[in-house]
């Protein structure tokens, strides 16, 4: 089942990626829509460093917390433009920085998950889908 969850509605999470030196580098996005933790996208620039990186390297985390739960995700990332992808993705609130869906500087990350270390209530959960 998926899940839509726009910016200012606890759909904030860390998306950790590989710079062009090979070290880690961190940035806080929006979820635009998850399949649970087996997938989740972000719309953001095609000119924007998240964008640039997974290009260069498709290796990613994600890491969601509250104060009930911690999230914490390895996985690949993707950069699409397929327009049919970026207007199922699309949510009010991108339109301050896109002219809408058929941007073309606006673009979908695809992060999906192979590896996962959850902490549910104080209780962790390890695994993969591979």
């Amino acid at each position: 089942m998926s899940q839509r969850m726009g910016a200012g509605n606890g759909g904030f999470c860390t998306l950790a990626l590989v710079d062009e030196n090979g070290y880690p580098a961190m940035t806080t996005i929006s979820i635009s829509k998850a399949d649970g933790i087996k997938w989740i996208t972000f719309c953001t620039s095609l000119r924007a460093n998240s964008v640039l990186r997974a290009r260069r390297s498709c290796k990613a985390g994600v890491c969601v917390n509250s104060e009930g739960y911690h999230i914490a995700l390895t996985g690949t990332i993707e950069v699409i433009t397929d327009e049919q992808v970026k207007q199922e993705m699309w949510y009010q609130g991108l339109e301050h920085n896109f002219s809408g869906p058929h941007d073309p500087d606006y673009c979908v990350l695809k992060f999906e998950t192979e590896r996962y270390n959850l902490l549910i209530d104080w209780k962790p959960v390890r695994g993969s889908f591979r």
